[in-house]
């Protein structure tokens, strides 16, 4: 990578994390302190907790659109001032609906996709993927690091404490982004990295799309619920003090990484991505069963491995599996609409945990959060076992259309290509190759014959 594209990947990775950590700081911990608030009932603590996914959910479309029209930058401060507004405005509360207005307006900032195409705009083709993938790596990190540091947190400042560091965080990340992210030549549509409208009902139809947009709801509305409860099983029947959950939490994601390493290694260089797919499934299966039966120490800490080595598996793979399945040049749109389900899952699992709660009984509450990936479970047997292909955008900038039209035709007949689609009026080409039999070197000819032949 250039320079500039290196100090973009690392600015925008650092923009997503500090903004990951500020909402996920808070799952460990707020149904411990909860009852603080006045009003506080079950219903309304797990919608607290869930909330922003339902914002999230709705206005990431919206922010992406503008951020077309008036600036990316400008799009991303908009909504990181929004997420410091709404940690202000929790950070004050004293009512449990002022929690709940708070993480709303948290939600409100949804930067995601607009992060997404700056990171295109700021990069060249041949290096995306990367960058892409390095900004993923940061929201796995930065879910981890505040799950840990959220209790430590917690218990020294206090939520309304909690809440001012999210609230500081965003504010830092509109320091890096005026000051560390590079400004883009030129801001223009990326089909790989943003939603189109028109591919909206085409990406709907696609049933194994659909599948996966049905996973990772179920697999957030998991999470969410899961930690409503777990915490106050942590200290309510382990006695364990909320200083010390972090002690829980490190080793676990530690342990979990290492259960999850080995099933990525045989997903993606064995090809057998399918039954360690069904794998992850099945151990946060396994494990919510398991949270409901037992109730010593180290049997949930087994059950909590368990539960993050298969989300941690999912959470990965995932998206490679809608870039793997979506037409090649209706990537961006289908990732969209995944992103989207996934906020809409924290939103329903926060709700959902909330009136488990209510019932007083975390260990039926965990049972009854199994019937999901149960659910999943059944829905992905059916699944295909994904072909190991990857997404290619080639630049045909200054080609004519006659030019673009042959080097279409030309390419489809090169071994490894499964899909080619050409924008004349984005100058470019999106390809879908399978990796082991793709012949790189008969593109670059391609490519380099074509480019004379325009040349002259």
């Amino acid at each position: 990578m250039l320079k500039t594209e290196k100090r973009a990947a690392a600015s925008l990775a650092l923009i997503y994390a500090f903004r990951m950590i500020g909402l996920f700081m808070i799952l460990p911990v707020f149904s411990l302190y909860a009852q603080q608030y006045q009003g506080a009932t079950p219903l309304l603590i797990g919608l607290a907790i869930g909330i922003y996914g339902l914002t999230q959910g709705l206005f990431q479309l919206p922010f992406g659109f503008l951020s077309d029209r008036v600036g990316r930058k400008k799009m991303i401060v908009i909504g990181l001032l929004l997420f410091a507004a709404g940690s202000a405005v929790a950070a004050t509360a004293e009512t449990i609906q002022q929690v709940v207005a708070g993480r709303a307006l948290q939600g409100m900032g949804a930067i995601a996709a607009v992060v997404m195409a700056l990171a295109a705009d700021l990069t060249r083709e041949e290096v995306r993927v990367r960058v892409m993938a390095s900004i993923g790596m940061s929201i796995g990190l930065a879910f981890m690091l505040s799950m840990i540091i959220g209790p430590v947190l917690a218990s020294n400042i206090g939520m309304s404490g909690l809440f001012w560091v999210t609230g500081g965080l965003a504010l830092s990340s509109i320091v890096v982004l005026l000051f560390l992210t590079p400004d883009p030549v030129q801001e223009r549509f990326h089909r790989d990295a943003e939603v189109s409208v028109s591919d909206i009902p085409r990406v709907l139809a696609n049933r194994e799309l659909l599948r996966l947009d049905l996973g990772v709801f179920i697999l957030h509305l998991t999470l969410a619920g899961t930690f409503v409860l777990f915490p106050l099983v942590l200290r309510d029947h382990l006695a364990l003090p909320v200083a010390r959950h972090w002690e829980v939490y490190l080793p676990v994601f530690v342990i979990s990484i290492a259960l999850m390493l080995p099933m990525i290694i045989s997903a993606e260089k064995k090809a057998r991505m399918k039954p360690m797919f069904l794998l992850g499934i099945t151990l946060v299966l396994l494990s919510e069963l398991g949270m409901g039966w037992f109730g010593n120490f180290w049997a949930l800490f087994a059950m909590l491995v368990l539960f993050f080595g298969g989300f941690n598996f999912l959470e990965a793979s995932m998206p490679s599996l809608v870039s793997k399945i979506a037409p090649a040049d209706r990537k961006g749109t289908a990732m969209g609409l995944f992103s989207t389900a996934q906020f809409l899952g924290a939103f329903v699992g926060g709700t959902f945990g909330g009136s488990l709660l209510a019932l007083g009984k975390p260990g039926l509450g965990f049972l009854l959060l199994a019937i999901l990936p149960a659910l999943w479970l059944l829905v992905a047997v059916f699944m295909p076992n994904p072909r190991p292909v990857s997404t290619r955008l080639v630049s045909l900038a200054g080609w004519d259309p006659q030019a673009m039209q042959s080097f279409a035709e030309q390419v489809r007949q090169l071994a490894g290509v499964r899909e080619v689609a050409v924008f004349p009026e984005d100058e470019e080409a999106y390809l879908k190759v399978e990796r082991g039999v793709y012949d790189e070197e008969g593109l670059k000819r391609l490519l380099q014959g074509e480019q004379l032949q325009t040349a002259q």
